[in-house]
């Protein structure tokens, strides 16, 4: 019970328990110290005095009555004094080994940090800390709770995000490698096929070299985005805009890409929907890449469905707009839904570079969307039962439709 109460303490009040504990300890000391020993001291100056005098006679004791008092009082201070020296020294042992014990019980997790933030500096990212309730390092019992604990806590958070971004890194200088990869082989195979003459220099040639040139420029403007976005540089002109107007663009410029590929493109967008304030051309570029996801994952015959509804913000305070995508397509297995936002994730890769996407839109609708004050999300019923991705925005407060409409004036 009293180690539970000491482990879920602060550090503020164990150093202060030490202190009362060490000045307790210096106190008791003494006076056990002084007890014992003073008695001592004192019969030992009495014999002292007793002896230097030798056998008094009647009269040597009434001539020395006048200065007995005197002698009583100089031997006991005498004998005080000395005792408490005694205790003097040994409370001081004592609370040199208790602070000892105790200052060891500080420093030593503290010294463990430091030595792994050397480690980490050193690229070592999948360094961690643990720090047991008995201080040392984890191998059993209830891990700390002061502020020593939480300082572990988190600097292994800090480690396991150093670690994540470094491990993107890598997988980013892959994927980019991969990516560019397969565009740049066909231009150098139909290239050195021209060059030989095996290839004819035909217009669905040429056709098919602008083709995966326009690939590589849509990767390179994507890949622009992506690190503007993660290095939170995207430039945003929020005002405040009507969310069925953004809806109806998106849908016009999608409307013949469904239509091609055979698809219904469907639209639930109310009357009376309060503005947003956001970015308009954003909007509209994170509508069309939910859209353009859909439609390559949706065969025909199907359906996809953009909605948008008034929904309470976080804790039921600002009203926000919910915009929806919902497909009738392949759906998502659950293990997939937490990753679909990490760039160049593809729940079937082969499919998705066939079809032309670079992977990363998604990751740059999220950077748009939480860059804009909302936030983005994927649910599914699983394989075979569709998607949906849905983002928030912020109602524009103090605005009614009228008012949009003669803010664009």
């Amino acid at each position: 019970m009293i180690t539970a109460r000491w482990t879920g303490s602060s550090l503020r009040a164990k150093l202060l328990a030490s202190y009362l504990l060490i000045i307790a300890l210096g106190v008791a000391t003494t006076f056990l110290i002084t007890e014992l020993v003073a008695p001592s001291f004192f019969e030992i100056h009495m014999a002292e005095m007793m002896g230097s005098a030798g056998t008094p006679s009647m009269d040597a004791m009434m001539r020395a009555g006048q200065s007995t008092t005197e002698s009583l009082r100089t031997a006991y201070i005498t004998s005080v004094t000395q005792a408490v020296l005694v205790a003097a020294a040994v409370s001081s042992l004592f609370a040199v080994v208790a602070s000892l014990f105790i200052s060891g019980r500080i420093a030593g997790p503290l010294r463990r940090v430091v030595a792994a933030t050397r480690r980490i500096a050193a690229g070592n990212y999948a360094e961690r800390v643990g720090i047991a309730a008995n201080g040392d390092d984890i191998g059993g019992g209830e891990g700390r709770r002061d502020e020593i604990g939480q300082l572990a806590h988190s600097f292994n958070e800090m480690a396991s995000s150093l670690e994540a971004t470094e491990r993107r890194r890598v997988d980013l200088l892959g994927d980019v490698a991969h990516e560019l990869r397969t565009p740049i082989s066909t231009l150098e195979g139909y290239l050195e096929g021209l060059l030989d003459g095996l290839v004819e220099p035909s217009q669905e040639t040429w056709a098919r070299l602008h083709s995966e040139a326009s690939r590589l420029h849509r990767l390179v403007d994507d890949l622009q985005e992506l690190s503007r976005a993660e290095a939170r540089q995207l430039s945003l002109k929020q005002e405040v805009v009507d969310p069925k107007q953004i809806a109806e663009v998106a849908l016009r410029r999608m409307e013949r890409p469904f239509e091609e590929r055979g698809l219904s493109l469907r639209a639930k967008l109310p009357a009376g929907l309060p503005p947003v304030l956001a970015d308009r051309d954003r909007v509209v570029q994170v509508l069309n890449n939910l859209l353009t996801n859909a439609l390559r994952y949706t065969p025909p015959p199907g359906a996809v469905t953009l909605s948008i509804e008034r929904i309470p913000g976080p804790g039921g305070m600002e009203e926000q707009l919910l915009f929806r995508v919902a497909d009738t397509g392949v759906g998502i297995a659950p293990e997939h839904l937490p990753h679909l936002f990490e760039r160049f994730f593809r729940v079937d890769k082969s499919r998705s570079r066939a079809a032309g996407g670079s992977g990363i839109g998604l990751t740059i609708s999220k950077a748009l969307v939480e860059a804009m004050g909302g936030r983005i999300w994927a649910e599914s019923a699983g394989v075979g039962n569709g998607s949906a991705f849905s983002f928030t925005l912020p109602v524009a407060r103090g605005m009614s439709e009228a008012g949009v409409a003669r803010y664009h004036v």
